[in-house]
């Protein structure tokens, strides 16, 4: 993978981007997605953020390498931190963090998401908390998708600002995605076949354990969980 070729991840992730944004690419690594939509003439500019000083440099050389600093603007810092007022960020990717963490960033951040009109997020794991943080604060999910490569299964996430959404998600919906149980596409029929079969095996464990407050709540919340995954893949 390099900024000529995206991985088939980024690739993804790339096609969730308005064309004419200006992007703000949070944990930007190499920069690879940033440089390719900047070529490709897809976006206007880019800010291409990382918190560590390796992934940092990296993003810097590649970005000098291909002579894009007057497009593309390398910046080390803590998630949302490295936006500054008024610079026109339209579009925020975050890729190939946990679910947890994105929602850490957007929260912390918030304030800097006023004028951001298209959030595209790619959880690693934990995509509901990624769902249920865009639903408490507005945002309507427009799109997403769900591929595999490398033996890895990514969700990616589309969010536009809506303001006034009174959008609700189910449980079902939280947890797999609202578009994804539409769709049903075969890469995520083996997600959750997998999935589902994980936690029948951690609840035949805790069917032999000692009985305890803990694991009787354990074991209700994973029977909740099965019986939704069974009925989406009926």
């Amino acid at each position: 993978m390099n900024s000529e070729h995206l991985s088939k991840r980024l690739a993804c992730v790339a096609s969730f981007v308005p064309k004419g944004s200006v992007l703000a690419d949070i944990g930007s690594d190499h920069a690879y997605l940033p440089c390719f939509l900047v070529k490709a003439g897809m976006i206007q500019a880019a800010i291409a953020g990382e918190v560590a000083k390796g992934p940092y440099t990296s993003a810097y050389n590649e970005v000098r390498r291909l002579q894009l600093e007057k497009h593309i603007s390398v910046r080390m810092g803590d998630g949302l931190a490295v936006l500054e007022k008024d610079e026109g960020v339209s579009c925020i990717t975050i890729a190939g963090m946990g679910g947890a963490l994105i929602t850490s960033i957007l929260e912390k951040g918030e304030q800097k998401l006023a004028n951001v009109t298209r959030l595209v997020l790619q959880p690693n794991v934990g995509a509901q908390h990624v769902r249920k943080w865009l639903i408490d604060h507005d945002w309507l999910i427009i799109g997403e998708a769900i591929l595999e490569e490398d033996n890895c299964i990514y969700e990616i996430i589309g969010a536009e600002k809506d303001g006034k959404s009174e959008a609700e998600l189910n449980e079902a919906e939280l947890l797999m995605g609202p578009f994804l149980l539409k769709d049903k596409h075969p890469v995520f029929i083996n997600k959750w076949t997998e999935e589902c079969r994980h936690w029948q095996q951690i609840l035949a464990r805790l069917q032999e354990a000692k009985a305890t407050p803990e694991i009787e709540m354990k074991k209700q919340t994973l029977l909740k969980k099965i019986q939704l995954v069974e009925e989406a893949l009926l």
